[in-house]
């Protein structure tokens, strides 16, 4: 099984990653809403069942190798927006995906990744099955398996040093599938994106943002409740590595979506603390996008 341990058993942890594991697992726990209120008619109304066969489709398999217990499995959501329908059975929309994971010692969970996808193309027919293969290309079922190995990765990238890399090397391969199709959503064009996404969370130049996640969930708010002071100085360590990359790397989709989960909860991190002045000044540089949610840090 994957165990969520505190940071002194991570040797032991290591040691057990060698160990065989049961192959049964649902490793997503998987909220799902779809929303059609802007297509026009009651033809859609068919749509309605999507949103449990969504849910089903990422709570009841086995995404990975590990075998989890009930209470380790990852609390996500996904909604999925309809915008356009170019015919009863082909849609334009958006997908939002969220996933959190537990806080050690409290009762409270920490967003992990908050994105959203607004470049998404499907068919849909009332009561078609949705078919998982990851070698045959679907443009709505590729995308689903795209985004849940992205989730995974993001939650094992949180345990452990770039424990993700397995996943996102799967959510690689479903992106380089799709691209052979020329789907659309797909394009190398621009900074952001599904392939500019995965592209940038298997680029070595990225792995000090990577271990920077890790260390900032496993030392810093695991670590909160024992020795806070020490907890908000790794905070502070991180937000040092997001400032050297910010300035020395021009994409910086990763950056965005890291500041995108954590903006809220850094205010209160640092709030009345003897670091409160110096997080302000890096947060300020790096995340100008949220300065609102940092002004009682001045």
């Amino acid at each position: 099984m994957r165990l969520r341990l505190p940071a002194v058993l991570l040797v032991v942890a290591s040691l057990a990653a060698f160990a065989p594991r049961p192959a049964e697992a649902q490793e997503l726990d998987c909220d799902v809403s779809v929303d059609y209120s802007q297509l026009q008619g009651a033809e859609y109304s068919f749509l309605d069942e999507l949103e449990a066969k969504v849910e089903d489709y990422f709570n009841k398999r086995n995404w990975t190798d590990d075998r989890f217990q009930p209470f380790e499995r990852i609390s996500c959501s996904i909604d999925i927006l309809f915008k356009t329908a170019k015919s009863l059975t082909e849609f334009k929309a958006e997908i939002g995906v969220a996933t959190r994971r537990p806080i050690y010692g409290t009762t409270q969970q920490t967003s992990v990744l908050r994105l959203r996808d607004s470049n998404w193309e499907f068919s849909y027919t009332k009561g078609a099955p949705l078919t998982h293969n990851t070698e045959r290309y679907d443009d709505l079922t590729t995308v689903l398996d795209f985004y849940a190995y992205v989730m995974i990765g993001y939650d094992y990238d949180s345990f452990s040093k770039l424990g993700g890399t397995p996943y996102f090397e799967q959510a690689r391969s479903l992106a380089q599938l799709a691209q052979s199709t020329n789907a659309a959503g797909w394009e190398r064009v621009g900074g952001r994106g599904r392939v500019a996404l995965v592209s940038q969370l298997l680029d070595a130049r990225f792995e000090p943002l990577r271990t920077a996640l890790f260390r900032y969930h496993f030392a810093g708010l695991d670590r909160f409740t024992e020795k806070s002071s020490a907890a908000r100085k790794t905070v502070v360590g991180v937000l040092e590595t997001m400032q050297k990359l910010n300035n020395e790397i021009s994409r910086r989709y990763l950056l965005d979506l890291f500041f995108a989960s954590k903006h809220q909860e850094l205010a209160v991190l640092f709030k009345g603390s003897s670091l409160e002045s110096r997080a302000y000044a890096l947060v300020s540089q790096v995340d100008a996008a949220h300065l609102s949610s940092y002004e009682q840090l001045k």
